[in-house]
């Protein structure tokens, strides 16, 4: 299983990101994807989760309104649209399966997203 995270960058406050997340070595399509985020100093926290074929999504209250998560089964992808960013929103994301088959897949290396002025 490979998880690659990508789209993080230095933005405005008030500013957007699509963090992008190319999945491999297991049947993408079947499984619920998770968006987590670790800031620096705090525990990684669950972001916004999709059912297998993206038609159910959650969002923590943090972040609802402003982040929109979808997939893409045909290529293997799950994405992070985050709008209306804040400097609390800084953090390395990091996608992952959701349930007990993805806590047994190893993080990917992350994606930085740094909103500063």
């Amino acid at each position: 299983v490979q998880l690659v995270e990508s789209g993080g960058g230095l933005v405005q406050p008030g500013g957007s990101l699509r963090l992008s997340c190319a999945a491999s070595g297991f049947t993408f399509s079947s499984y619920a994807m998770n968006w987590y985020r670790q800031a620096p100093g705090k525990e990684r926290e669950l972001v916004a989760a999709i059912g297998s074929t993206g038609d159910n999504t959650n969002y923590a209250d943090s972040v609802k309104g402003r982040f929109t998560i979808y997939r893409d089964n045909a290529k293997d992808t799950v994405y992070l649209q985050m709008n209306s960013l804040k400097p609390d929103d800084t953090a390395v994301y990091y996608c992952r399966p959701a349930g007990n088959f993805g806590k047994r897949v190893n993080w990917g290396q992350g994606t930085q997203v740094t909103v500063s002025s």
